[in-house]
């Protein structure tokens, strides 16, 4: 009897290991073994013994081949493992350590990582630098969702070779955003180190500067913005016993004479029905989820922000309850079995009623978008159920995307409208009603499709209607609203930067950098600072036309219309006069950078004003003599205030800019690693929690 062969399969996540040893065992049972601490899976299939091990995202990244972080420009990058590179990696060299032997024991070789540009990407470098050099031989798992059935095809289906076009898009986005982030991070942070001698982390990056860029303009917008007055007519009628708002004709009149002049004419009068007008309107199902609709839905009725509902979405897809998220899909293929995937529903209570009705119906055919994507479909539900508890937001994230799925095979809805003209005299007013007359797909996407029924009573033309108020309303015109994290996601897709996996994260570096604050956006000093300078000495990296440039080229390469070392180059060339401008106003740039650091250090001290003195504004204070931090007045220096409030001494302290309901002192939040935020009233006498924290 001849040797086994010993095949290595290389996952992205531990969880997805653990999904693959089950669905390959084969009837022969698997065993899970560690090594250095590191889990991974063995599985015996007669003539062929697999290893199943995962990485930990990626274990390596691309660094600088500088010997010193003070070097600017950099030019020569390479691929280094991230515990050389990075503070808190240390993690990953036992990782590496565990694949790379492992891998010497096998013959044959897959990558089963995901299937996008990051996946592949993550698996080509592990495979090139952990397992010797395999990564032209190794063959390739494709597979949407982590099911049995999908990851056994996947393996009986194996590709032959990984997908290099789409590395090679990987290899060069990460060479890129390196080039630019290092450099331009560098930059900055070298001219105020030098300039003031003190580090502070600052970064911009090649996507990161435009997507800044978008705020501080809407942040201009609004405070340049000058509103105009203008008026409006406000009216209600009884008809029968029910009290209606009816709306008058023009929704702006320019000024107020011609205001009292309709309501002088208008009130204490009679109205006449003139018109009626019923329109019977088909409204469409609604498309399969892509994972940016799925981001903006969720914000609009959970508000969680495009990372939270990612991170959401690929845990359950690492419990196999939904298909890949990471897709810019809006196509839901037949090869998924849509009627299988609604039998596995119909074990759910929830959902049992919703699939039959679907299921009785003579054909299965999805609503689908014009958006596709060539690794993924749409977003779906596997129809597996939860084999654990899900969390609230896990619950709610899975139930959207199951409800979803099902609306999108649902008939139209057909709704009608009925507008109402009422004259008075020369002046019209309209009554507007709405009701539902086939619910369609609109009663699988309950409750979160929002509807609002008008139902009005038997009306006919000539009938008298009674007016009860006729008002004028004074108004102003508004400025344009500012962006909330969903809305800026959408943004940076309509203008094509990011991408479908980077953009949420792009959203939160901004926040952590504190160039951007709250969750209806606001631009911090330190931002609009960090823009402006960029503006005046190298106003090309904070171009849309530029980065928009560089992302159609990678999308040239991962089609194979480009080659990865052209577009490097001309990057390059790009970069090179930008760079050397930066080099010749540093000073200035160090500068003005530090005096933005300065600000911004001590803005984020300040908590709000002192209610005990009304003078003096409250600040995170640190005692010379113990070293610990507490809140105090800034009349305390002046001797006209003693006020002071002890804080907590770890984790890091936010002010939130609102007060306490209860006792009307600033509210904090306090993140301390490893914990979810909490939010905490500075007095320690507050009646609501007794100074104690309220978690998040």
């Amino acid at each position: 009897m001849g040797r086994k062969k010993t095949v290595f399969i290389l996952c992205e996540k531990p969880d997805a290991a653990m999904r693959i040893a089950k669905a390959l065992e084969n009837g022969n049972g698997f065993s899970r073994k560690t090594l250095s601490g590191v889990p991974y899976y063995e599985v015996d299939r007669g003539k062929e013994r697999l290893l199943i091990v995962s990485a930990l995202g990626h274990l390596y990244t691309m660094s600088p081949n500088a010997a010193s972080r003070d070097i600017f420009p950099v030019f020569d990058f390479s691929w280094a493992p991230r515990y050389l590179v990075e503070r808190g990696a240390k993690k990953t060299k036992t990782w590496i350590n565990v694949i790379s032997k492992l891998s010497k024991r096998a013959q044959e070789f897959i990558l089963a990582t995901d299937y996008d540009i990051e996946g592949a990407t993550l698996g080509y470098t592990i495979l090139k630098y952990a397992c010797g050099g395999k990564e032209k031989e190794a063959k390739r798992m494709k597979f949407s969702t982590l099911t049995a059935d999908d990851l056994r095809e996947a393996y009986e289906n194996i590709l032959p070779h990984i997908e290099f076009p789409v590395v090679e898009a990987g290899l060069c986005r990460h060479f890129l955003d390196a080039l630019y982030g290092i450099n331009l991070s560098r930059a900055m942070t070298i001219s105020a180190k030098n300039w003031s001698g003190k580090y502070s982390t600052l970064s911009i990056g090649r996507v990161q500067g435009p997507t800044l860029k978008f705020l501080v303009d809407r942040e201009k917008e609004i405070n340049s913005f000058i509103p105009t007055p203008y008026w409006s007519i406000k009216a209600k009628v009884r008809i029968r016993d029910s009290i209606y708002e009816v709306e008058y004709e023009k929704e702006i009149i320019k000024t107020k004479d011609e205001a009292d002049s309709i309501v002088n004419s208008c009130k204490n009068k009679m109205g006449k029905i003139s018109r009626i007008e019923v329109r019977q309107i088909t409204q469409k199902p609604p498309t399969p989820f892509d994972l940016s609709a799925l981001q903006t839905e969720a914000y609009a009725l959970f508000k969680y922000t495009p990372k939270r509902t990612l991170e959401i979405a690929e845990r359950l897809y690492l419990s196999a309850l939904i298909s890949y998220p990471r897709t810019s899909s809006q196509k839901l293929p037949p090869s998924i079995n849509y009627a299988s995937i609604m039998e596995s529903l119909k074990n759910h209570p929830e959902y049992r009623d919703l699939a039959e009705s679907l299921l009785a119906k003579k054909n299965l055919a999805p609503r689908e978008g014009k958006k596709d994507d060539p690794a993924h479909p749409a977003i779906y539900p596997t129809g597996n159920l939860p084999e654990r508890n899900l969390n609230p937001q896990e619950r709610r994230i899975w139930d959207l995307i199951v409800r979803r799925f099902m609306a999108v095979f649902g008939d139209p809805a057909l709704k009608q409208s009925m507008k109402v003209s009422i004259s008075v005299g020369e002046h019209t007013f309209y009554l507007r009603g709405r009701r539902i007359l086939k619910e369609g797909w609109i009663k699988f996407y309950r409750p979160y499709v929002r509807i609002e029924e008008v139902t009005l009573p038997e009306l006919k033309v000539g009938d008298q209607i009674e007016f009860l108020e006729v008002l004028r309303e004074d108004k102003f015109t508004r400025p344009p609203p500012r962006h909330n994290p969903s809305s800026l996601l959408k943004k940076m897709e309509s203008e094509g930067i990011g991408t479908k996996s980077t953009r949420a994260d792009i959203i939160e570096t901004l926040y952590e950098r504190g160039y951007i604050n709250g969750e209806r956006i606001t631009v911090s000093e330190l931002g609009f600072d960090v823009i402006d300078l960029l503006n005046r000495y190298c106003p090309e990296v904070i171009s849309v036309d530029l980065t928009r440039d560089l992302e159609e080229s990678m999308d040239k390469i991962q089609n194979g219309n480009e080659k990865m070392e052209n577009v490097i180059l001309k990057a390059i060339e790009r970069l090179k006069p930008i760079f050397k401008e930066i080099k010749k106003y540093e000073r200035d740039i160090g500068r003005e950078l530090s005096e933005s650091i300065k600000k911004a250090r001590l803005q984020e001290r300040i908590l709000g004003q002192c209610l005990t003195c009304g003078t003096g504004k409250l600040i995170i204070l640190y005692s010379k003599r113990s070293g610990k931090r507490f809140v105090g007045c800034t009349n305390y220096f002046n001797g006209l205030c003693k006020t002071s409030f002890p804080l907590p001494q770890k984790g890091t302290i936010k002010p939130l800019h609102r007060s306490c309901t209860k006792c009307g002192w600033p509210i904090v939040k306090v993140k301390i690693k490893g914990k979810r935020p909490w939010t905490l009233c500075i007095n320690p006498s507050c009646p609501s929690k007794e100074g104690r924290a309220n978690e998040m």
